[in-house]
């Protein structure tokens, strides 16, 4: 008999509560990533301080146990008058409320790493004990938190000259378990590259956990273009010679930019790109415009002066290659792609960041020949080698496109191009599906591959039951590099292979079955790269003229709560499929290589990775039923 299900069953999560059932949303999980976000909310609000001109300093202490972290700042101190409205004082509404602080409007901020107000109180709910220190008016002032919770009233303990604001904070081990501690280097990196960033900014670190404590100050009055040079040599790519960078700090088109670049001996382009003070690991808006303006300066440069190479054409990976680059962008109403804001979305700011760049750098070139035909030649060799590296490809692994393509699978919608460099094959979930990708590709380098329902489980299955299933073996053909041991990279039909899927569970199952073909029969394309998720979004929501598009539903609610102004009513669509969306839809957001997402798979670990497939999708039921119960906390509600 079904259990009652009435008013009585509803459940209202309230304070910080909702925090500590479902961490993983605020944080991105609870490993070592998201144990030492914490960290990082609180330094970023330190920041945010110094960024605002109103502190100097920040110092970051790692307590004995590896487990407690304090961070001071000399800034204005967090307010702890009352607020009349809650009747308690500001420090605790902002350490115990989401959505509470100063940097909603821009009075306080004109610029900020903190957006939504849940950061500091996000903290203090996943920890054990929170100690909050503020000097204000001659006064030191403390009140003690628990869990999100006051644990004291706050009080005055004693004088203080100055302002400025120490948390101390403690993980709770009943979020994180009992084994994470802080790590000592990654503290290290992290403080040293800010006070790159905030050039003059004194931020010191202390190491209890070394016996004795090691201290350490980072001062930089160099900035970023110091900081490119520290880059290129702990790469252990050689040294820049004075005058072979470029540097701009503009505060035009709405975004202040900061931008330090240089071309290394090294082969592959490596950015490190800022919002606010704040990492973004998957880059962004601001990212793909340094990218564009790059490019598209080097271009100019070279058309002008006539250094055009006869015989090879310059793509804009061969400009890029060895090129180092640190980007600073501040951003007034950043919209980042989830809390742990690794992603800048905001669609503007890739052509005020090119608008910027292009001038810049073709600026720079033509103050420093020497070193711009210097990178010319560099930008020709690389071109050359890649010409050449395609050339001996299609001579061993593609001599004949026609004869190749008589054993590809019927349904497969292939590319016109045979070069696997620019190659990309979709492997698409259902005829609707593969149609609609059909419509929307680039036939000249991209191929749809669409399949029936799920796959087999390559754990699980026997060599016969692999041998014989029709969707692997149409999979292997199409990628044409064969199988197990005797696989062979260099006879690998596409560069790049997406795994295109429904936005939903079901989808998410389909990928991870074919992760575990590819990882138990063709590892190397994913050791190599090859490997990539597509990400298409779930809902498209429609705001007056303009269209957004959301991954899920916390990306759908932060679109609407951020564009909605006014009366405006959005228009929210979600998508039961990838059959249900228009060609033009599924190229702007998943096909298309200048505006689509995607994520590429790569093994960190592969003990672990070997442990979690076996666990995942071996055939050990206990296995799985315990890993299921042991990570359940860091798994994210999907709805399928």
């Amino acid at each position: 008999m079904a259990k009652k299900y009435d008013a009585q069953e509803i459940e209202v999560l309230e304070g910080l509560e909702p925090v500590r059932q479902r961490p993983g949303m605020y944080i991105g999980g609870t490993g070592a990533d998201g144990y030492h976000h914490l960290l990082w909310e609180i330094v970023d609000n330190s920041v945010d301080e110094v960024m605002n001109g109103h502190a100097s300093k920040i110092v970051v202490t790692l307590h004995k146990s590896g487990t407690k972290a304090t961070v001071l700042d000399d800034g204005r101190g967090i307010p702890v008058d009352m607020m009349s409205k809650y009747k308690k004082p500001a420090l605790e509404v902002i350490l115990t409320t989401l959505h509470s602080g100063g940097k909603f409007g821009k009075k306080n901020y004109t610029h900020s790493g903190g957006l939504h107000g849940v950061g500091s109180s996000v903290v203090n709910a996943l920890s054990t004990e929170l100690i909050a220190q503020v000097k204000r008016d001659g006064k030191l002032h403390e009140m003690t938190f628990s869990r999100g919770k006051a644990s004291s009233k706050l009080k005055a303990i004693g004088n203080a000259r100055g302002t400025g604001t120490i948390i101390t904070f403690t993980p709770d081990t009943e979020i994180f378990g009992a084994k994470l501690k802080f790590d000592a280097d990654l503290i290290k990196e992290r403080l040293e590259s800010k006070s790159y960033l905030h050039k003059g900014a004194e931020i010191t670190f202390i190491d209890e956990t070394q016996s004795p404590k090691v201290e350490l100050t980072f001062k930089h009055d160099g900035g970023i273009a110091e900081y490119i040079q520290k880059l290129i040599v702990d790469r252990a790519k050689g040294m820049v010679p004075p005058g072979a960078t470029a540097f701009y700090k503009s505060h035009e088109n709405g975004v202040k930019l900061e931008f330090a670049l240089a071309w290394s001996e090294a082969t592959d382009e490596y950015v490190k790109s800022y919002v606010n003070g704040i990492p973004t690991k998957m880059g962004g808006t601001h990212e793909n415009g340094l990218k564009s303006g790059v490019v598209k300066a080097m271009r100019n440069y070279i058309e002008t002066h006539n250094l055009t190479p006869k015989g090879v054409t310059l793509t804009a990976e061969d400009i890029r290659e060895g090129m180092v680059c640190v980007l600073s962008a501040y951003v007034v109403d950043p919209q980042f792609q989830g809390q742990t804001k690794e992603r800048l979305n905001n669609p503007e700011v890739q052509g005020q960041v090119d608008n910027v760049v292009r001038p810049t750098v073709e600026k720079w070139l033509n103050d420093n020949k020497s070193i711009a035909e210097a990178v010319v030649a560099r930008i020709i060799l690389a071109a050359r080698a890649r010409e050449a590296s395609r050339a001996a490809s299609n001579a061993i692994s593609r001599k004949s496109a026609v004869s190749h393509k008589l054993n590809l699978p019927g349904k497969l919608a292939d590319c016109a191009s045979t070069d696997p460099d620019e190659s990309e094959l979709f492997i698409v979930e259902g005829d609707s599906a593969g149609g609609t990708a059909k419509q929307g590709r680039d036939r000249k380098t991209q191929a749809i591959l669409p399949l029936r329902g799920k796959v087999l489980n390559a754990e699980q299955a026997s060599n016969d039951k692999l041998g014989g299933n029709k969707e692997l073996g149409d999979i292997a053909s199409a990628l044409g590099c064969g199988l197990g041991p005797e696989i062979d990279l260099s006879r690998l039909r596409y560069g790049k292979i997406f795994l295109l899927m429904d936005a939903d569970a079901d989808g998410l199952h389909i990928s991870t079955l074919l992760l575990t073909f590819f990882y138990r029969h063709m590892r190397p394309l994913i050791a190599n790269g090859h490997v990539f998720i597509a990400q298409p979004p779930l809902y498209r929501v429609d705001i007056g003229k303009e269209t957004f598009w959301a991954l899920d539903d916390q990306h759908r609610d932060q679109i609407v709560k951020e564009k909605v102004k006014g009366n405006a009513k959005p228009n929210v669509m979600r998508f039961k499929g990838l059959g249900e969306m228009e060609a033009t839809e599924l190229k702007e957001t998943t096909l298309d290589r200048k505006t689509r997402m995607s994520l590429k798979v790569a093994i960190d670990n592969e003990l672990e990775t070997d442990r979690t497939i076996n666990e995942l999708m071996g055939k050990d039921v206990g296995a799985r039923f315990k890993f299921i119960m042991e990570n359940a906390k860091d798994v994210k509600e999907i709805d399928a």
